[in-house]
């Protein structure tokens, strides 16, 4: 019998947008219908579980998934001993204190004997007595950020992507308490065989990661700036060099950090580069 691995995702949302995006860069399709909580791949030994995000942490501590991608915040949240298999960059957010936007705000003593209502009692917890803050936590499902308006908190605890939702609400952020972003992890003392399906998608992962992070780079140069150029560009190993039909001019070749490029571009035209051209890189194979 084939060994499957299986991986938990959340059922809704931009992190499922993102996780099933990442897995389809890495070449693993799933036949997904409307409403379909159990998917498989057709083209790899793997079974998806569509949950809500918060209930992915015990699911794969459980081994009733043995993965899971999961936003960081939910994972220590819920406090469960999860290995953390890759660091994904995607979903990233804030776990942030926010205040009715007319308070003054000097420091986190503003919250010492007032109510905090949030979400993550359990990361806001640690986080003020690490601070030696006694505040009162008020725990709420959901819509945390309408709770100083009604009188029921003083403050908020919630995640922030934009901040547009606390602007809406006349809150300001004030403090932050921790970054997050989305996590693959997986269940401790996974079987052999899943452990080598798991290295798999890490490794197809990294290729996706790395070609996302990356560009090819095009340009033509004069044969006497070359070796200048070489020396700017901040490639992986040696640039390729090759003859142009101009006499006295080459075509320069390199894969650079894409947020490096338009710190080098003004020196890569002050050296005589012309005709540049940036393309995207489908897969990187490190």
């Amino acid at each position: 019998m084939e060994t499957k691995i299986r991986i938990a995702l959340q059922k809704k949302g931009r992190l499922n947008d993102d996780s099933m995006k990442l897995l389809k860069e890495a070449g693993i399709k799933f036949n997904v219908g409307s409403g379909k909580l159990v998917a498989s791949s057709p083209n790899f030994p793997i079974e998806v579980l569509f949950l809500r995000d918060d209930d992915i942490p015990q699911t794969v501590a459980d081994n009733v998934a043995d993965i899971g991608i999961v936003g960081e915040n939910e994972m220590l949240e819920k406090g469960f001993n999860l290995t953390i298999a890759k660091r994904l960059g995607f979903s990233k957010c804030r776990l942030s204190l926010a205040i009715p936007k007319a308070d003054e705000y000097k420091g986190l003593e503003y919250f010492d004997g007032k109510k905090v209502a949030t979400s993550y009692p359990v990361i806001l917890e640690k986080y003020l007595k690490d601070k030696n803050i006694d505040a009162e936590i008020h725990e709420i499902a959901g819509s945390v950020e309408i709770a100083p308006g009604i009188g029921l908190a003083d403050g908020i605890c919630d995640i922030v992507s934009s901040g547009s939702t606390l602007v809406a609400n006349r809150l300001k952020e004030v403090d932050v308490v921790m970054q997050s972003e989305a996590l693959l992890v997986s269940a401790p003392g996974i079987s052999t065989e899943k452990q080598q399906l798991l290295d798999e998608i890490i490794f197809r992962i990294n290729s996706v990661m790395a070609a996302n992070s990356n560009k090819y780079i095009l340009m033509n140069v004069p044969n006497d700036n070359v070796d200048a150029i070489v020396d700017v560009l901040p490639g992986m190993k040696s640039p390729t060099v090759l003859p142009l039909a101009d006499q006295g001019w080459s075509s320069v070749h390199s894969v650079i950090q894409e947020k490096k490029f338009w710190e080098i571009i003004g020196q890569l035209k002050s050296l005589g580069a012309e005709g540049i051209l940036v393309i995207p890189i489908e897969k990187m194979i490190l």
